[in-house]
């Protein structure tokens, strides 16, 4: 059985992506008003009727979309995982190319992902930077 993919759908925030960044240990999921709105720019990679990878492409008024919160099923362990996670950020960087952009961009602390956006074709652009957010 091969994985597939589908544009998320109201519910799966909720439902299933705020416990996968509990289960892996994020300090907090990120909070939905700053994600793309179901439909438009967030995709779930199954295998069967099972959710294995998620994420999101956000689109900007330039050359350049942001790949992010890529997050997977932590109770999924077989050994293609990273295929799945290989294909969410393949299709997530398809979508924005397909949308007329020209460059997609990241930001990564864990490791194991990091070395999955590299399979992916992304190439490190600075080290030893930390994220920051602000509500305002």
């Amino acid at each position: 059985m091969e994985f597939n993919w589908r544009l998320l759908e109201e519910g799966d925030y909720e439902n299933t992506l705020v416990q996968w960044w509990k289960d892996w240990r994020w300090p907090s999921p990120p909070p939905k008003g700053i994600l793309p709105d179901e439909g438009l720019g967030g995709i779930m990679v199954m295998k069967g009727d099972v959710d294995v990878c998620a994420g999101f492409v956000c689109f900007t008024n330039s050359e350049i979309a942001w790949v992010v919160w890529v997050v997977s099923n932590f109770n999924y362990k077989n050994k293609d995982r990273k295929k799945a996670v290989n294909l969410t950020i393949d299709t997530l960087s398809l979508i924005a190319k397909d949308k007329g952009y020209n460059y997609v961009f990241t930001s990564v602390g864990n490791k194991s992902l990091q070395k999955r956006y590299e399979e992916c074709g992304y190439n490190i652009a600075s080290r030893d930077c930390v994220e920051m957010i602000k509500k305002i």
